[in-house]
Parts: C-alpha cells; sequence; structure tokens
C-alpha cells in the first residue's frame, strides 16, 4: 500500500467521526506529522492537486453527494415497486440500474470528500511551518 493510499484511508477513517472540519483536520494532522516525512508530504500534496477533479459535477458530488444519489435511488425504488406489483421482470432492471448508479456516486463522493480533507490537511501542515505561532 503507498503512502497516498494509507494517508487516504486515514482521511476516510476521520470522516465516519461525527466532528467538525477543523476538529479531524488537526487529527488528521497529528498523525501525519508523525508518520509522514516533510518531502512525502510535499510529493502527496503534489498528486493530490493534480488528481482532483475540476468539474462542477465533481465539485458538486464532492459537497452533497447524497442529494445527487437521490434520483438514483427513488429510480430503483420505483422500479421495485412497479417490478413486485405489476409482476414485471423488467422494473426490476431499473432497481439494480438505479442502485447500483446511487452507490457508485455515494462512493466516488465519499472518496473526494476525502481526498479534499487531505489536501486541506496537508495545506494547514504548510501553513503552520510558514507561519508558526
Amino acid at each position: 500500500m503507498s503512502q497516498l493510499e494509507r494517508l487516504l484511508l486515514m482521511a476516510e477513517d476521520e470522516l465516519t467521526e461525527y466532528s467538525t472540519d477543523a476538529r479531524k483536520i488537526e487529527k488528521l494532522r497529528r498523525k501525519i506529522g508523525i508518520s509522514v516525512p516533510r518531502k512525502e508530504q510535499q510529493e502527496i500534496k503534489e498528486i493530490l492537486l493534480a488528481e482532483m477533479p475540476k468539474g462542477q459535477l465533481a465539485k458538486m458530488v464532492e459537497e452533497q453527494r447524497q442529494t445527487v444519489a437521490l434520483p438514483f435511488w427513488g429510480i430503483a425504488g420505483l422500479g421495485l415497486l412497479l417490478g413486485i406489483s405489476m409482476l414485471q421482470p423488467l422494473d426490476l432492471i431499473a432497481t439494480v440500474l438505479g442502485g447500483f448508479a446511487a452507490i457508485k456516486i455515494q462512493q466516488w463522493g465519499w472518496k473526494l470528500e476525502a481526498k479534499r480533507l487531505l489536501l486541506n490537511t496537508l495545506e494547514d501542515i504548510d501553513q503552520r511551518i510558514q507561519q508558526p505561532q
């Protein structure tokens, strides 16, 4: 497992906790400061900046992944309802496709949010090094 993957897993772990972004960054900053040398931090930051999508859709999925996935959950539910009540197996395909699309959108949003948290943490580390208090 590469250092970037390990840091992304740490960021995803922080996302599971209910706390403010500042608290998440603070906890992640300590972990990164202990385990990753400064030079690698800069390399990882450059990789993350290059990997982050710049489009409007990616930004919307990152910030509101559940809202973007909601219509697909609706399609899945409606397909299930119609497939069972009218005994039409083709409607069950809509259930599978809608559910799959909704899950993939939410997974993509989760990964984007973890990358953003890691990027914000690395930028916070840079600011603290440049301007010690």
